[in-house]
């Protein structure tokens, strides 16, 4: 007899046994899936301001001094911002494949590309039934924001691999206590990612559920040896920063790196509350459309596990970061999963609907007293919003490759954003009329169309957007190494400060204003300057030597 899982009155039939074979090919094959979409054109684009340009230099510099491993430096000066254990694998990479943007971001892509898997896998802890877990684990793969951020020399993927690997062995523990070492091992891990602050949120979410679900394991001797083997070496890492550093290291990384975050914007990136809101609702289509349904599923059903670890891992992380009052995009990061395992178990019930009841989409039926109500809005209520999606992805078609010359007339085709939003129309078109002839198959069309369209993204050169809001650096990291001494510092009249070029020229480079330029002229014996092309032709240096320039960038220094 095949197992029975009930979702209200009625019986969720396990749509295949759970055999480890079936399961180990959806893994690979997610694995794979992930692999690809993670690593293709991965350093065919600089990289970016601001974090990626500092790890990098950051894992540039650890080989260059033996304590350097355990006490990092961005220019000589020690580095407070973040533990090192992602500027450790950055700088491991670099030892393999050279210092270049391939191998900077390959530890953070490497690591979320598993993650894909590793959400798969606490899918079937959660739902026991496969089909769930694997429109989870596809919408996992095919969110946006995921994609991106994990791609990026940054701390963010790292941070969703550990997170995932936390949950999956909480979960697992609950059949086998031995896991619960596991979580804790994996959250010391994430101390010495991005500090014990993140650490902390991340356990009252584990402590509420447990509390919730299973508050056995919260007396189990294997949980807390695990958290104390996982905390070892993050004692020893922070003591070893205050032993050397003393009150300068508590003040710069745990205060104002870590809990002066919580009332105070650091460098002025703050926002309303909803600004996380604002976020989910700019980068999370088309999945966005079913993330109030699998939300309400989850209420509906919150005396099962898979419901009550949604709901507290939903609830406490974006209250969290929305109470905040410094707001940074990648914060939201960690709920895309918690969106993707409530997304994919409604998807388990339209599937299963269309399966059973064609063309009724009788989803999440409970019964309440003497009647029954259903999750609203069913698919074929959504057929709208996937025709505008079309057409918004026509207009994108039309203009990135030129064909709306009369809105602008010095536009230059784009033959790959072009392709991207073509493959987008396609998709959103059959979708809709999928949906409308209550055929379940859209879900099958929407997760290829979805995968492929990010797969055409993602090989382009505008995946780091970023990019084109300054001046492009490598132009200008190539005069400064040729004709800079190494460890330079040079002063550059703009108004802020590019860590990538530091990162390319390997040079420390100062923003500073034309009135700090002029002062280092006079007082220094032999200044380095970078400057534009009209501020050189407007200012009157005396004994000036020009190195070299760019079309727009004037390198210069006194002759001897």
């Amino acid at each position: 007899m095949s197992r029975q899982i009930f979702t209200g009155n009625r019986p969720l039939r396990q749509m295949r046994p759970l055999d480890g074979w079936v399961d180990l090919f959806w893994i690979l094959g997610l694995l794979i899936a992930a692999l690809t979409l993670y690593g293709l054109h991965l350093g065919g684009v600089p990289l970016r301001d601001w974090d990626e340009g500092l790890v990098a230099q950051v894992a540039r510099e650890i080989p260059r001094g033996q304590q350097n491993w355990l006490y990092p430096t961005l220019h000589g000066i020690p580095y407070f911002n973040k533990p090192p254990l992602v500027h450790w694998l950055v700088a491991f990479a670099y030892q393999i494949g050279g210092v270049n943007e391939w191998m900077a971001r390959f530890p953070s892509a490497l690591l979320t590309a598993i993650s894909v898997p590793v959400l798969y896998s606490i899918g079937l802890e959660l739902f026991r039934h496969r089909t769930s877990a694997v429109f989870s684990a596809l919408v996992y793969l095919t969110l946006f924001p995921v994609i991106r951020q994990g791609r990026l020399a940054m701390l963010d993927g790292t941070i969703l691999f550990l997170w995932l690997v936390l949950v999956w062995c909480v979960l697992r523990s609950r059949r086998d206590l031995r896991f619960a070492l596991g979580s804790g091992l994996a959250f010391g891990f994430l101390c010495l990612t991005k500090g014990i602050f993140l650490g902390l949120l991340f356990g009252a979410i584990v402590f509420f559920f447990l509390l919730w679900d299973t508050p056995r394991l919260l007396t189990s001797p294997y949980l807390w040896l695990g958290l104390g083997l996982g905390l070892i070496p993050v004692g020893f890492w922070y003591a070893a920063q205050w032993i050397h550093y003393g009150h300068g290291f508590i003040q710069g990384n745990l205060f104002n790196q870590s809990f002066q975050r919580v009332w105070e914007p650091v460098e002025n990136h703050s926002g309303p509350i909803w600004y996380y809101l604002l976020e989910i609702l700019k980068y999370a289509w088309p999945w966005l459309l079913f993330w109030p349904q699998g939300l309400r599923l989850a209420w509906q059903h919150q005396n099962l596990s898979w419901a009550k670890l949604i709901l507290v891992w939903t609830g406490i992380y974006l209250v969290a970061i929305s109470v905040m009052t410094t707001k940074l995009p990648w914060y939201i990061l960690p709920l895309y999963p918690a969106l993707a395992l409530a997304v994919g178990r409604y998807l388990a019930e339209v599937w299963r609907e269309g399966d059973r009841d064609m063309g009724l989409w009788k989803l999440g039926k409970v019964q309440r007293g003497n009647s029954d109500y259903f999750v609203k809005p069913t698919p074929d209520q959504l057929v709208p919003i996937f025709i505008l999606l079309a057409i918004i992805a026509g207009i994108g078609y039309c203009y990135f490759g030129g064909m709306l010359y009369f809105i602008n007339l010095n536009l230059i085709p784009k033959r790959d954003l072009q392709f991207t939003f073509g493959s987008l129309m396609l998709t959103m078109s059959f979708v809709a009329v999928l949906i409308s002839q209550k055929d379940r198959q859209f879900l099958m069309v929407l997760f290829w169309g979805m995968y492929l369209s990010l797969l055409l993204f993602f090989t382009s050169n505008y995946w780091v957007w970023e990019l084109n809001e300054d001046f492009p650096v490598k132009p200008v990291a190539a005069i400064l190494q040729e004709g800079t001494p190494p460890g330079e510092h040079i002063y550059m009249d703009h108004p802020v400060g590019r860590p990538s070029l530091n990162f390319y020229s390997d040079r420390h480079i100062h923003a500073v204003d034309q009135t700090t330029l002029k002062t280092k002229w006079e007082t220094l014996d032999q200044p380095y300057l970078l400057l534009k092309e009209d501020t050189f032709s407007k200012f009157q240096f005396n004994n000036v030597k020009k190195i070299d320039q760019t079309p727009d960038w004037v390198l210069i220094t006194k002759k001897r």
